[in-house]
């Protein structure tokens, strides 16, 4: 509570608006007191004004309950919340609020935005601040809807880094809207499942599928070496999204196998594939993503009938015992052409491997 006559330094006009209504300026002045006062207005927050090619905007935090208020993803919407229901995921942005709300959350992405006629967006060049009414609809989000959605039903508040426009024509609002939703590229899921390990964020599947992966790479006698790419896709390889997906399926059937065990059936398992491969088409690969997830399904099924012939003892003779007279039945047409889906590829090679089967008189 300020007392009359006392000296005071005032920066941020807001702080002190109660007490010049209460005081008044005369008073405040009064008696030998001093006061540096910015005009009474809305509240400012610190903004630098970048400028990129023809376009100028604002870099600033804002507070994330703010953001949920004033926010649209539709400029029609009286309702903010309205809009973000009825054009967004809400799955996603509850595991945005979920992920900030377990503690470890951290957005530092900016939400960009375009100040609407409403907000009476005005830059201080002096203090370097921006001011604008805190309505809803005050702002459109041209990136960064679902968070936006998220910080609302997030029970934590935080601060948010905000890119802002001003003056916007609605042509140039869609032109950055598309430019920002078309030329930006997520990471690869290849380098996200790369560096979990270092995140230590791994399941245990993802954990067994990265060491398999890596063996099948790095071994001298793995029938895949040179055929893997780990962080990227590339054609004619094998990436880790691709092998995941293949061996996530039949992980069950190796119970708790360590990742040397899973390696070594599959690679005699493997070896036996490429080699009738190429006796059939010196161009045919396993990496072929369909293919490939085509003989990770059957596997269960021959892997089932080398166990019951010869027991344990998965080698190459034995996978080659079985196998060698389902490649003599198998559409050779359907291995170089296998199509867009494992699951309808696997059921030819089911009825291939089993059509040889026969009762006979003992």
């Amino acid at each position: 509570m300020l007392e009359r006559g006392e000296s005071i330094i005032v920066c941020d006009y807001w702080l002190l608006s109660a007490e010049w209504d209460r005081l008044g300026r005369a008073d405040l002045l009064s008696g030998g007191g001093m006061a540096i006062v910015i005009p009474k207005g809305p509240r400012g927050y610190a903004a630098r004004l970048i400028t990129q090619g023809a376009h100028r905007f604002f870099t600033l935090t804002l507070p994330s309950d703010l953001l949920a208020e004033t926010c649209v993803v539709d400029t029609r919407e009286a309702n903010p919340i309205d809009g973000f229901q009825r054009v967004l995921d809400e799955k996603r942005a509850q595991e945005i609020a979920d992920y900030i709300d377990s503690g470890f959350g951290t957005i530092p992405c900016s939400i960009v935005l375009s100040a609407q006629p409403k907000a009476h967006l005005e830059y201080h060049s002096v203090n370097q601040t921006i001011t604008f009414k805190r309505v809803p609809g005050a702002f459109l989000i041209l990136d960064g809807q679902h968070r936006v959605y998220g910080f609302h039903l997030a029970k934590a508040k935080l601060r948010v880094p905000v890119v802002i426009y001003n003056n916007l024509k609605k042509s140039e609002e869609a032109r950055l809207f598309i430019d920002i939703n078309t030329k930006q590229r997520p990471v690869p899921n290849e380098l996200l499942l790369d560096i979990k390990r270092l995140a230590e964020t791994e399941t245990e599947v993802e954990s067994l599928s990265r060491d398999v992966f890596d063996l099948f790479s790095e071994e001298e006698d793995s029938p895949l070496r040179g055929l893997m790419s780990p962080s990227s896709r590339s054609r004619g390889k094998l990436s880790r999204v691709t092998f995941n997906t293949a061996l996530k399926p039949i992980f069950s059937t190796f119970g708790e196998s360590d990742a040397e065990f899973v390696y070594e059936t599959l690679r005699n398992y493997i070896t036996v594939w490429t080699s009738h491969l190429r006796k059939i088409d010196e161009e045919l690969e396993v990496t072929s993503p369909t293919l490939f997830r085509a003989t990770m399904l059957l596997f269960p099924s021959i892997a089932e009938r080398v166990a019951s012939r010869f027991g344990n003892k998965y080698t190459k003779p034995n996978f080659e015992a079985i196998m060698g007279p389902f490649f003599s039945r198998v559409r050779k047409n359907d291995l170089r052409h296998p199509g867009n889906s494992p699951v309808t590829l696997n059921e030819k090679f089911k009825q291939a491997l089993e059509s040889g089967f026969a009762i006979r008189r003992g």
